[in-house]
């Protein structure tokens, strides 16, 4: 049996493997030669070499994003796995109806991001105006914490779902014996029950902050950007650089921004990996 997986194993890797390239590889290659070009059509793209890095480096709108980008995800990470850590913590106590609050915290991960962005607008500038406040196209403000909120809602739910399974897979043997050593809660959730989580932890950090660089749809849908741009991500940007400009020079700098940001998601991402990787308890 052993024999055979190594023999035809590749078999059932093929599949997967040719939708990976037709979708991701040969895309990705393209896109890059693009952005090196100007362009309208790709069939009338013509190489202009790193003019178009140098217009997306200089745009101010695009520098201005990726900093309001990393304001997000910095809070979103903090916010989204203390608070889905903390309920993992509560609904793994012998409590009555933790079935029912685990499957209530993860149901707002399965609306979409658009119908999301839709429904906070709403409840936003329904208190923005009981308390006379600017709604969301005039106010930056409640633009930046409200997709906080939404991406916290979103996403607590499902965080919460892979910290309690990392919860269930400490062994009890080890929280025991540091009781018996005379540790406190406190020290037994720092010195056993994190270090043994860190996998969990990997996981929840890579998606979050993941997530929350590449955000668009929930973006475009709570401000649209607004106001002035104040509220734009790199995602938006980048998509309003490439579709929302006419011109062919529009094209190939809204391309080079997005390998710029897909470049930099990358690095950041593996970086992130290695540091808290680094950090896991070797069986």
């Amino acid at each position: 049996m052993e024999k055979a997986l190594k023999k035809y194993g590749w078999i059932f890797v093929l599949p997967t493997l040719i939708a990976f390239t037709i979708g991701f590889i040969v895309p990705f290659f393209e896109g890059l030669y693009f952005s090196f070009c100007k362009f309208t059509t790709v069939g009338n793209a013509k190489f202009i070499g790193f003019g178009n890095y140098v217009s997306a480096l200089t745009d101010a709108q695009f520098l201005r994003s990726a900093g309001f980008t990393i304001a997000v995800t910095v809070v979103n990470i903090l916010a989204i796995n203390i608070l889905a850590f903390a309920l993992a913590m509560a609904l793994t106590q012998k409590l009555k109806g933790t079935n029912f609050f685990r499957t209530v915290f993860f149901m707002p991960n399965l609306i979409g991001g658009i119908v999301l962005g839709y429904i906070w607008q709403v409840l936003i500038n329904g208190v923005l105006s009981i308390a006379g406040q600017p709604l969301l196209k005039l106010n930056g403000t409640a633009g930046y914490w409200g997709i906080i909120i939404l991406m916290c809602w979103q996403q607590i739910g499902y965080m919460m779902i892979i910290y309690i399974a990392g919860l269930q897979n400490v062994p009890d043997d080890l929280v025991e014996a540091a009781r018996i050593d005379g540790a406190t809660d406190w020290q037994i959730l720092w010195k056993v029950k994190i270090p043994m989580m860190m996998p969990s932890i990997t996981i929840c950090v890579f998606l979050t902050l993941t997530n929350s660089l590449k955000l668009f749809d929930q973006n475009l849908a709570l401000t649209n950007g607004d106001p002035n741009h104040l509220t734009e991500m790199l995602a938006l940007n980048i998509y309003r650089t490439f579709y929302g400009r006419s011109g062919p020079q529009w094209k190939g700098i809204g391309q080079a921004k997005s390998v710029i940001f897909s470049i930099a998601v990358i690095l950041i991402g593996f970086w992130q990996l290695k540091a808290t990787r680094s950090k896991e308890v070797q069986a």
